[in-house]
């Protein structure tokens, strides 16, 4: 569960910068964006975690986890892009 939420979280504030930094040019962008929310995430744990449930059986987890990770990520990152667009 921690995992998934600091991927969400994680999305959600991509989406925050991205929209911002689509307005200005610097160099930061890459700072905040690939650095900052890049080691903030935790794809790579996810991923052994995913690891973990296949190799346990539990494979509706499994398939629920990467399903529901996907999807809500997806949102928040377009959740992030509109509120700071407005």
């Amino acid at each position: 569960m921690g995992t998934f939420v600091v991927n969400i979280i994680g999305c959600f504030l991509i989406g925050i910068l991205t929209s911002y930094f689509l307005r200005i040019d610097n160099y930061l962008k890459f700072l905040l964006i690939t650095g900052f929310c890049g080691g903030f995430t935790t794809f790579s744990t996810f991923s052994a975690e995913n690891i973990s449930l296949w190799e346990s059986g539990s494979y509706f987890i499994l398939l629920f986890y990467i399903l529901l990770s996907v999807i809500v990520g997806l949102i928040a990152v377009y959740l992030g892009l509109q509120l700071a667009k407005n």
